[in-house]
């Protein structure tokens, strides 16, 4: 786990040697902001449930450019094959790269609590609905990042790697939207498989162990098909 730390910080800290991490959290939180700020007025209810919608549906676009370049991009300088020749194996490769973006995105949106402080200086917003939101993103952004960095893993090119990440990303959003036109045994499992699905029932301040073994499963699977990815290099 050393190893998986020592990436994780080194990942990180290249966030901030460059323009990406200010750039990635500024644009997050303005998009975010405008569109909040707007609704509010609009809406005139002093709660976060416009906040968690605009976020998730930003986040469709914003993890896939976020994870694109995660493995992608050592491909195609050719650091991959140097990376895997030091005393470091697959899956820790994989998950330093994956914890120090996950840390980047979890920063981005805990920023947002700005907005709860606003919320709550117009009125009294659902304390468990809150922390309910906040953890089905947390949970939303785990498993958006797993998807990433797996599309991230079949191509050097960082563009069909965002294209296959946000597909895939997009189909498992709408899942729980399309149920109406299939019978109920395939609705159920259609909606059981939809992250958006089991976002809202977090979202209610109602914490089932169902949910987060659902998020947490699709974590690991996106994962363990990465760290299969980047082993199945050894055989060609």
């Amino acid at each position: 786990m050393q190893q998986v730390l020592a990436l994780a910080r080194k990942e990180f800290r290249s966030y901030f040697d460059s323009p990406v991490a200010y750039v990635v959290i500024t644009l997050f939180l303005l998009i975010a902001g405008w569109q909040f700020s707007t609704s509010l007025f609009l809406s005139n209810s002093p709660d976060l449930r416009t906040l968690f919608s605009i976020v998730r549906f930003i986040l469709l676009f914003f993890i896939p450019a976020v994870s694109m370049r995660l493995i992608s991009e050592e491909k195609r300088l050719g650091t991959i094959e140097l990376l895997l020749t030091l005393p470091i194996k697959e899956w820790q490769l994989v998950l330093g790269k994956y914890l120090a973006a996950y840390l980047l995105i979890i920063i981005t949106i805990l920023l947002t609590l700005i907005h709860y402080i606003t919320i709550a200086s117009l009125g009294q917003p659902d304390l468990g609905a809150t922390f309910g939101g906040y953890l089905g993103l947390i949970l939303i952004v785990g498993v958006y990042l797993s998807i990433g960095i797996f599309t991230s893993s079949l191509s050097q090119n960082q563009i069909v790697a965002f294209i296959v990440a946000f597909v895939i990303i997009f189909a498992l959003f709408l899942l729980d939207k399309v149920v109406m036109f299939f019978p109920g045994f395939l609705a159920s499992v259609f909606e059981y498989l939809s992250i958006d699905y089991h976002f809202n029932n977090i979202a209610r301040g109602v914490i089932d162990s169902r949910d987060i073994i659902y998020y947490l499963s699709l974590i690991f699977f996106f994962l363990f098909l990465t760290v299969q990815t980047l082993e199945s290099r050894k055989w060609k």
